[in-house]
């Protein structure tokens, strides 16, 4: 009798060319690219019948579906990959990124109102969790060489009540990270990490944990490695991990996972005990809350999904920088009155997307238009300026930022996704070429 795992790729191998998402999961890198019909998405998943597999294989276990031995398995395996002491997977990256601020900031003993160093330039998820815990966000304008923080301005902005500099790379490409951690270093401030753009990115050869105190993660689709959504928070402190799973977790002090849900004394190995100082009767731990927390676990299949993503890693990176490289020089070659931003050259990127910066907003507006025209997908830079959206124009002065304000003007980028194949490429420089006759 076949195995399950052959069960089910018989399955999908039957429906697959009758099916539209089925056919796109199990031969998504294997379809010929059709010019007329078939648009280049900025990006995309890049997954195939594993993933598939892994999550039927999830459903049918019979366990529940929520949180459990495949999220706990996927947490452990993406801290060895990228180097953390411990993670923990949520819901999104949003979720990421909020509890990761609210655990340092119980961690730290961040107080009200004590400020944390942002750029006003990407989207709200790095802003928003900063405000949900009563921080203040510092904005700092943009250098145009590379889209991240002007170094020369952060440490005007320091004062008494910084506890941090918020960095999140543009499109994968960090900043000096040098620089930033002598800054923090003069301080004694934290470095934190958006990596939800970034996930493998490095300086001089190190990963993001050598330089940050936590750092979040994006699992969405369009990241470089997805679970539908999800996200994970990361760090070498293991309260701090600790405390970000309290929050997720309805704000409860347990800190079991997977398996070890399962043993009678749990992780701390005093599972009941006289928890509660004031009720004189034994308490399961799994039941006493001492934050004021969420519900923002995954389910158990994004879990199993994000352990075949891992594997696919190194080939998603690989792809991405040469991808990134073949489009950056079709643009320089046949594209004037633009630049395409490029890494520093202590930095190995693990690009999100291409970086086009033009001359004036009218080019943009042309090429914009051409690309789309064409089924070939551009992306501003999200938000652009967040202090010039009516949720977030309260916090700042938008016009003492004009870097950032030509941001929505001047600056997009389009995909450089693992997906794309060699006829996708060169249909990309083919319809590049025509642009000066448009």
């Amino acid at each position: 009798m076949s195995s399950l795992n052959e069960q089910i790729t018989s399955f999908l191998e039957s429906v697959g060319e009758d099916n539209d998402i089925l056919h796109f999961l199990y031969n998504l890198n294997n379809k010929k690219f059709d010019r007329k019909n078939q648009s280049i998405y900025y990006s995309g998943p890049f997954w195939d019948n594993k993933e598939a597999i892994a999550i039927i294989e999830t459903l049918l276990s019979g366990k529940w579906l929520v949180s459990g031995e495949k999220v706990n398995k996927f947490e452990r395996q993406f801290s060895k990959k990228f180097g953390h002491s411990d993670s923990l997977m949520v819901n999104s990256g949003s979720s990421a990124n909020l509890v990761m601020i609210a655990a340092l900031k119980k961690y730290f003993d961040w107080h009200y109102n004590d400020e944390i160093i942002v750029s006003p330039v990407g989207f709200p998820t790095t802003i928003a969790p900063l405000l949900q815990n009563n921080l203040t966000p510092v904005f700092i304008d943009i250098d145009i060489k590379d889209l991240n923080f002007d170094l020369d301005e952060i440490e005007r902005k320091i004062t008494k009540k910084t506890k941090g500099i918020f960095v999140s790379p543009v499109l994968g490409n960090r900043p000096n990270m040098d620089r930033i951690a002598d800054i923090a270093k003069k301080h004694n401030i934290e470095i934190i990490l958006d990596n939800c753009d970034s996930l493998g990115s490095k300086w001089d050869h190190n990963d993001l944990s050598y330089y940050a105190v936590a750092s979040s993660c994006s699992f969405y689709p369009a990241h470089h490695i997805t679970t539908g959504e999800g996200g994970m928070v990361s760090s070498n402190i293991q309260e701090i991990v600790d405390l970000a799973r309290s929050f997720a977790w309805w704000g409860r002090d347990c800190y079991c996972v997977g398996s070890a849900n399962l043993l009678t004394n749990g992780t701390c190995k005093k599972r009941f005990d006289k928890w509660l100082p004031n009720v004189d009767i034994v308490i399961d731990h799994k039941y006493v809350f001492s934050n004021v927390g969420y519900n923002l676990k995954p389910l158990d299949m994004q879990g199993a999904i994000g352990i075949e993503q891992l594997l696919k890693f190194d080939d998603i990176h690989r792809m991405r920088r040469l991808n990134k490289k073949t489009i950056s020089e079709f643009f320089m070659k046949h594209i004037s009155g633009i630049r395409v931003v490029d890494e520093h050259e202590k930095s190995e990127t693990s690009w999100f997307g291409v970086p086009i910066v033009c001359d004036t907003p009218s080019i943009k507006a042309r090429l914009v238009k051409h690309l789309e025209d064409n089924k070939i997908q551009t992306r501003n830079y999200f938000a652009g300026n967040i202090l010039q959206h009516p949720a977030y124009s309260n916090l700042d002065n938008a016009s003492l930022y004009p870097i950032a304000n030509s941001m929505l003007k001047n600056i997009f980028f389009v995909g450089c996704s693992p997906t794309y194949s060699d006829e996708m490429l060169k249909y990309i420089e083919s319809v590049l070429k025509i642009f000066i006759r448009c």
